[in-house]
């Protein structure tokens, strides 16, 4: 992460400080001492390697979470940024889960270590399993009465082989200033409107598979990572608890949920390494697969975000709020999404108490949990906070706002990962895209 990241959150996110009093002209000397100070004393990535070395992942509610929740409290308490505390939410999230040992080790033909990962959420097993591998391969209902009587105490593939097309372009690229212009010009998106769509055969198909290895008492489920244009990256989140498609999303309980039906463990694979077996079992050779998979789940409780706040002066009530989402998924340490982002709103804390600025506003910095889930903790501070939507189509306007939320002034979010700002997504409000444009000009 660059040092301009930290500079650009605070230049953006607190113009009010920038520009001398009744001007239009900015305020020269503090741009320079926030500057100085981020540039010459930058700590962001001191920050940064804590919560991700040292205390990632972070995923909700689990022992992980918790350290770095843990942390980043002492910091911002360190730099004496006031009222900063745990917002636990109204309502229980669930278990907490941690991954304690795991291997995969493909044993025959020949012996080799496979590349792959348990879902979150996911059951342990007992010791050390050694178990042959069956492909479920179905392709429709009827052929999945082959396979009765043959899945105890195995290792089922449960996915189709994935198809890896090699990729030619780079890993990375930069915007062109060209590819901006547009960008800065275009016309706020219409609205996403989630549409209900009737279940498919394949969703159907699906829910079969998974009621098959749980009744024939598989031992575990492996499927193939689905993010195949990234080198080979896994792509895990949670568990799959398995629901007939026709159950809405609302009415079915998350893995995570003290009230969670029981479920086999799941693990999920490289494609290469997938690919592979598959071929292997497809050539009639038998494949035998050796797994250690050890997880441990903490009560269910609560979840919370971590809060802090510079308060203002004469117009404290009013406040203008920083914030990134601080969980994350827990097969790596979260640096990307979204400790990079949760860094450089901690930076921009500890840059405004070391310069000593009496803001007229009050800052407040929020680091959400639960997000990766569905956005809970944001949504459960603005509904406890803010104001509560008293309808869910477009526009989306009819909203009751409470005391504090009529005088909430502006939200500003970083979770685009690392690198240099380069513009301000307006996230469909047009109205402050001048107000954007004259900010940015001190530091373009």
């Amino acid at each position: 992460m660059k040092k301009i990241s930290a500079l650009c959150a605070l230049l953006i996110a607190f113009p009010m400080s920038l520009f001398a009093q009744g001007s239009d002209q900015p305020d020269t000397l503090i741009l320079s001492r926030i500057r100085k100070q981020g540039i010459d004393n930058s700590q962001v990535m001191e920050i940064l390697s804590m919560l991700t070395d040292v205390n990632g992942p972070r995923l909700t509610n689990s022992p992980g979470f918790k350290r770095a929740a843990e942390y980043a409290r002492t910091k911002l308490q360190s730099w004496e940024v006031e009222n900063v505390h745990f917002d636990y939410w109204d309502q229980v999230f669930g278990r907490g889960w941690e991954l304690k040992r795991f291997s995969l080790s493909n044993t025959a033909p020949t012996w080799w270590p496979v590349i792959a990962y348990p879902r979150a959420w996911s059951p342990g097993v007992k010791g050390t399993i050694r178990a042959d591998a069956v492909y479920l391969d179905v392709e429709k209902e009827s052929d999945l009465a082959a396979y009765k009587g043959k899945l105890k105490g195995k290792i089922v593939l449960f996915s189709e082989p994935a198809t890896v097309t090699p990729s030619y372009s780079p890993d990375a690229t930069r915007l062109t200033d060209s590819t901006l212009q547009v960008m800065a010009e275009a016309k706020a998106s219409p609205p996403y409107r989630r549409r209900y769509s009737p279940p498919t055969d394949e969703q159907k198909l699906e829910y079969l598979k998974w009621e098959l290895c749980q009744k024939e008492g598989a031992a575990a489920v492996v499927e193939v990572s689905s993010r195949l244009e990234d080198d080979g990256t896994l792509e895990v989140s949670q568990a799959t608890v398995p629901y007939p498609p026709d159950v809405p999303y609302a009415k079915r309980i998350p893995a995570w949920s003290a009230d969670a039906p029981k479920i086999l463990p799941q693990i999920v694979v490289n494609a290469e390494h997938y690919n592979r077996m598959v071929r292997e079992l497809e050539k009639h050779v038998p494949v035998a697969l050796e797994l250690v998979l050890e997880t441990e789940f903490t009560p269910a409780e609560r979840g919370f975000n971590i809060i802090g706040e510079i308060p203002g002066t004469d117009l404290k009530d009013e406040v203008v709020m920083i914030g990134a989402h601080f969980d994350s998924w827990h097969s790596a340490n979260g640096t990307t999404d979204n400790a990079a982002g949760s860094a450089v709103m901690l930076e921009t804390m500890r840059i405004l108490k070391a310069l000593g600025v009496h803001p007229r506003r009050t800052i407040r910095i929020a680091l959400w949990g639960g997000e990766e889930e569905g956005l809970i903790g944001s949504r459960s501070y603005v509904m406890r906070t803010l104001g509560v939507s008293q309808d869910d189509r477009y526009p989306y306007d009819s909203v009751q706002l409470t005391a504090a939320g009529e005088k909430f002034s502006v939200y500003f979010n970083m979770d685009n990962g690392t690198g240099k700002y380069r513009g301000v997504y307006l996230q469909g409000n047009e109205n402050v895209m001048p107000v954007f444009r004259e900010w940015l000009k001190p530091i373009a």
